[in-house]
């Protein structure tokens, strides 16, 4: 659930007032000044300063603005930020149940990357990195390449269940 979104459920699903839900959507949830905000919005300053101090409630039409302008704003960021990529076997792959992840009132992208071999594992991190991600992950085995080749973090998949799950069925083959 994005910031619009939240707001739109507080606002209709709690006694909160409004004008402390949309303050600290615009300061804390979107980091904005209530300026700012009003220069994206095209709602002039001293409307949104009324609605913040209460003094009056906003029309149909000026909290359509607002939730409209949340939600650009919500999609900026998520361009700026670009996406994860995981860049592991396609049986890894299908095992990921997430297209994104919600962290920090943040939502960001997972796009996913078969590879089988090293050589597929570097295009596959170097495709990524101009694709716009933000951040790679991948196994242990080749992170370190990957991270000299890279410019965005990297974070290495490390394996602990089914490492030991594979040791065990190791143990019952040559038993």
């Amino acid at each position: 659930m994005g910031v619009a979104d939240e707001l739109l459920s507080e606002v209709f699903g709690s006694n909160e007032e409004i004008s402390t839900l949309l303050g600290r959507t615009i300061k804390q949830k979107l980091g904005m000044t209530v300026g700012e905000f009003s220069k994206q919005s095209g709602i002039p300053a001293s409307t949104l300063y009324k609605i913040l101090s209460g003094e009056r409630d906003p029309n149909l039409r000026t909290f359509r603005k607002i939730i409209s302008t949340i939600r650009e704003i919500e999609n900026m960021g998520a361009e700026e930020r670009g996406f994860i990529a995981v860049i592991a076997s396609r049986g890894i792959l299908d095992n990921i149940e997430m297209k994104e992840i919600f962290a920090n009132d943040i939502n960001i992208g997972i796009k996913e990357y078969a590879a089988t071999n090293i050589e597929d594992t570097i295009v596959a991190a170097i495709q990524a990195e101009r694709g716009g991600a933000s951040a790679i992950v991948c196994a242990p085995i080749c992170s370190p390449t990957i991270e000299k080749i890279v410019e965005i973090p990297v974070a290495t998949i490390k394996p602990k269940s089914s490492v030991i799950e594979a040791i065990k069925v190791a143990k019952k083959k040559i038993e």
